[in-house]
């Protein structure tokens, strides 16, 4: 079953000290596009978690977040009490008059007042931020293949319009014939001048077979089959049928340029209408 590219997965996990919110969203790519964010504690980790998402994911423009909301009353933030003493001590040298309260004001804005003491990657709570980023991802590919089974519909729609276009027009082929024969044989009248009937006939054979398009009705058939036979398959995927509908255009082009018939050009029309649809909705099939 196809997949869409377009997506969108989300898991959570509460820890002691910290609620851990894992999200990717992907839209269509002609390749892997993968953006990662994620707080620079885990940054080691992050070689080893593209490659798991592009394995998972395969094609697209991903974006994968791995946000941190601290809810422990302590903070990994402290004041760096002997800088600022020893800010506070040269103030009082140049200022030796002002408030104490007003020097600590001015202490605490200068640098390195604040220190944050760097955390050390707990290796149980990557464990468990492994489990919903898996979570994350299996979302994400429920919600391509629930998008999958959207497009299969609106393909079956659209290759049977198709379908059905094509047969409307090889219904109106023997109009098409005997409107050529009698505009022919019109134009060999107004000119009055004798011809030879054995010949004229051979020549409205020749030309009638320029005009068939019987071969493009055959291998436009085996395309439209082809493709549906391709979106049920195992390894459907969108490169392969933006070829097949390359070769679908070339055939309904090619009955449009040879029907040479007002009504079967309007129905052209209207199947170039149905594959430029296809063609659209291919770009978002992984």
């Amino acid at each position: 079953m196809i997949q869409s590219m377009t997506g969108f997965g989300k898991a959570s996990l509460q820890l002691p000290t910290k609620k851990i919110t894992v999200e990717v969203k992907s839209l269509n790519s002609k390749g892997l596009d993968l953006n990662v964010r994620m707080p620079s504690l885990y940054r080691e980790m992050e070689l080893g978690l593209r490659t798991f998402i592009s394995t998972k994911l395969e094609r697209g423009k991903i974006d994968f977040a791995i946000y941190i909301e601290s809810t422990a009353e302590q903070t990994s933030t402290k004041v760096n009490v002997p800088v600022v003493r020893n800010y506070i001590a040269q103030l009082q040298e140049v200022y030796p008059h002002a408030d104490e309260t007003e020097l600590m004001k001015m202490a605490i804005r200068m640098p390195d007042t604040l220190k944050t003491e760097r955390e050390e990657i707990d290796e149980n709570d990557w464990e468990q931020i492994q489990v919903i980023i898996e979570d994350a991802l299996q979302n994400i590919l429920n919600f391509r293949r629930d998008e999958g089974e959207s497009l299969e519909k609106e393909f079956n729609l659209r290759i049977g319009n198709i379908r059905q276009y094509m047969n409307d027009a090889l219904a109106l082929d023997p109009e098409r014939v005997q409107a050529i024969k009698d505009r022919l044989q019109t134009a060999i009248s107004e000119l009055k001048v004798n011809v030879d009937e054995n010949r004229f006939e051979q020549e409205l054979i020749y030309y009638l077979e320029k005009l068939d398009i019987t071969e493009e009705k055959v291998r436009l058939t085996n395309h439209l089959d082809y493709f549906l036979e391709t979106i049920k398959g195992t390894e459907a995927n969108g490169r392969k049928l933006g070829f097949i509908t390359q070769e679908m255009g070339r055939e309904i082009n090619t009955m449009g340029s040879k029907s040479n018939h007002a009504q079967m050009q309007k129905l052209v029309v209207m199947m170039k209408d149905e594959l430029e649809k296809i063609k659209e909705q291919v770009l978002n099939v992984l």
